[in-house]
């Protein structure tokens, strides 16, 4: 199995303030796609970026093959799908630039189920009370059963998903997304906590704190 990791770093992050955007930021000291990049090391690496950034991503490190993003997040792993279509490629992980404390536990179990299927994710069942609401107040409740949050790196059969990619049209949330409307069934694997996204400028704070207690 030949696996490639595509981290996607093209968007802006406007959400988490600051002078940069949030991949670019520190985070103990070091840019937070230094942390991202260091969790997949070993693997075929593609980082997907924006146009503006491509002199601070070469600065940061060598290794990755550089893609420029697209107008969506779809529209960017595609491109990078197109990059390393040709090169042997079997199996790819696809994972948010914007969680930096993704653990070897999660990969490994997100590439084992790989070895049977043609796609997996990991993600974390609701267990909390979900409200509809408006204006500030409470105007429902719905259920949890069978809801999870969802979180990265998603696995996929390189093939399968560069397909997938090539017929979706629009917007999608993330790529498992892509690959449903594909009819590509999805394995679920386990997540964890600490696999965060920042998103928000408080973020920054957790997260920092789960790495200086590693």
């Amino acid at each position: 199995m030949t696996t490639a990791a595509i981290i996607t770093a093209a968007g802006r992050g406007l959400r988490a303030g600051g002078a940069l955007p949030k991949q670019w930021q520190l985070l103990v000291g070091q840019p937070v796609l230094e942390h991202t990049l260091a969790a997949f090391a070993g693997m075929r690496l593609v980082l997907t970026i924006h146009p503006e950034d491509r002199a601070r991503a070469a600065a940061l490190c060598a290794r990755p093959m550089l893609v420029e993003g697209g107008a969506s997040r779809a529209a960017s792993v595609r491109n990078a799908l197109e990059a390393l279509s040709g090169q042997g490629i079997t199996k790819v992980l696809i994972h948010d630039g914007a969680r930096p404390l993704v653990s070897a536990a999660v990969i490994k179990r997100v590439l084992d189920a790989l070895e049977h299927a043609r796609a997996a994710a990991p993600a974390l069942a609701v267990t909390d009370a979900l409200w509809t609401g408006a204006d500030g107040r409470v105007t429902g409740t719905r259920d949890r059963a069978g809801l999870y949050r969802a979180q990265t790196p998603q696995g996929f059969d390189f093939d399968a998903i560069l397909a997938a990619h090539r017929a979706f049209e629009g917007e999608a949330a993330d790529d498992v997304e892509v690959a449903r409307a594909a009819g590509i069934e999805v394995l679920i694997v386990g997540g964890d906590e600490d696999n965060l996204k920042l998103t928000y400028a408080n973020d920054f704070a957790r997260a920092e704190a789960i790495l200086k207690g590693r």
